[in-house]
């Protein structure tokens, strides 16, 4: 197969590991190196102004790690994660990566993953699209070039607003490309509660349920906001309100 031109980001938090793929690269000058990030807001910042063809991802960083990075980005580049740790592979290709190189890796495995990710590049398939992660401990929304990190324990509420879902926290909303069933399931279901097809609350921040209507409720919550609850999403709130009583 003839050279063709890439372009290839490096993110990794070591300045060393960084060194030893830019050293693994110097042998193959059809690929340039369009940026180097030491993390994960570097990374989805550069990644969106270069739009590379491959990127080279540390899983485990400060700020964003690589697994939010990856969710962070367009789909597109071929991703070879590189991490000193084993447990995340079988999350990885989940992920669709092209390849998992674990450090310390040899030149020869690395020009292993480097003919796979020409190879997925040379398909000219979009990717499949990305399965709905585990439970997370914290949720990242793309705003433009800013990335905005909520944790578990300030968001208040969810609801799903057509293609998207706003996230509300602390008085703000923030919007995410992502469908409501999928957030659910990377939810502790002990502590968020879908109340309505269009709804997902924190329990801690549910005030008290009142009647509207013949056969409907209202969820007020404790900054006085008030969300429809459907009958079964009654159930499952007092479902999960006894569970934590027995917690």
């Amino acid at each position: 197969m003839q050279a063709t031109s890439l372009k290839a980001v490096i993110v990794d938090d070591e300045a060393l590991a960084r060194g030893y793929l830019r050293e693994m690269l110097r042998a193959h000058p059809e690929i340039e190196i369009a940026a180097e990030c030491a993390n994960g807001f570097e990374a989805v910042k550069a990644i969106g102004e270069t739009a590379p063809d491959l990127v080279f991802l540390d899983i485990q960083m400060p700020k964003l790690d690589g697994f939010e990075v990856l969710e962070l980005i367009d789909p597109g580049p071929a991703v070879v994660f590189v991490t000193a740790y084993d447990e995340y592979a079988m999350r990885a290709f989940d992920a669709h990566a092209v390849d998992y190189l674990l450090k310390p890796f040899s030149a020869e495995r690395f020009e292993r993953a480097l003919e796979r990710a020409r190879a997925r590049l040379g398909e000219r398939t979009p990717p499949m699209p990305r399965p709905p992660e585990q439970r997370v401990d914290r949720i990242v929304v793309r705003d433009g070039a800013r990335v905005h990190v909520i944790p578990l324990d300030k968001l208040d509420y969810v609801e799903a607003q057509d293609d998207y879902i706003a996230l509300h926290s602390g008085g703000k909303s923030y919007l995410k490309q992502q469908p409501i069933a999928e957030i659910e399931g990377q939810l502790d279901a002990r502590r968020f509660v879908r109340i309505h097809r269009s709804a997902i609350v924190s329990l801690e921040r549910v005030a008290r349920i009142e009647p509207y209507g013949k056969e409907s409720r209202l969820a007020i919550l404790t900054d006085g906001t008030r969300l429809p609850v459907s009958r079964s999403g009654y159930a499952r709130l007092l479902e999960a309100m006894e569970g934590s009583k027995r917690g």
